[in-house]
């Protein structure tokens, strides 16, 4: 207490503070700062370490697992993602099951295979 006095840190306390840091350093606003680290302070030190904290350079949010991310600023409102690798996989599984057709709608010539293969076959052969 008063000035001159030692001051006592909370491991806590200094994570935090990192924390306030690094977002300063990525642009986020102090008012901005202030509403997640208080949303932050309210946790233990064991919550603290399974927290993940994003932001775009105006909002912070909290990830604490793969399907739970939260927007800090807006009162803890949940956000969601997409992982658009996921959806890659999924089409490039089923897109060989589709039905080769010409794009001009005439039936294609059964032997040699679709319209790409007779051209890439044309290609080695030409």
């Amino acid at each position: 207490q008063g000035s001159g006095s030692q001051r006592l840190y909370s491991f806590k306390d200094l994570l935090v503070l990192k924390v306030v840091k690094r977002l300063l350093d990525t642009g986020v606003s102090l008012h901005n700062i202030r509403v997640a680290v208080e949303h932050l302070r309210r946790r233990g030190v064991a919550d603290l370490a399974r927290i993940t904290l994003f932001s775009d350079g105006t909002t912070v949010y909290e990830c604490t697992s793969p399907e739970e991310v939260v927007d800090l600023l807006q009162g803890g409102q949940g956000v969601f993602g997409i992982a658009v690798s996921g959806a890659m996989r999924e089409i490039s599984g089923t897109i060989h099951e589709f039905q080769a057709e010409r794009a001009d709608g005439l039936e294609l010539e059964p032997q040699g295979g679709d319209e790409l293969t007779q051209r890439r076959q044309a290609r080695r052969t030409g």
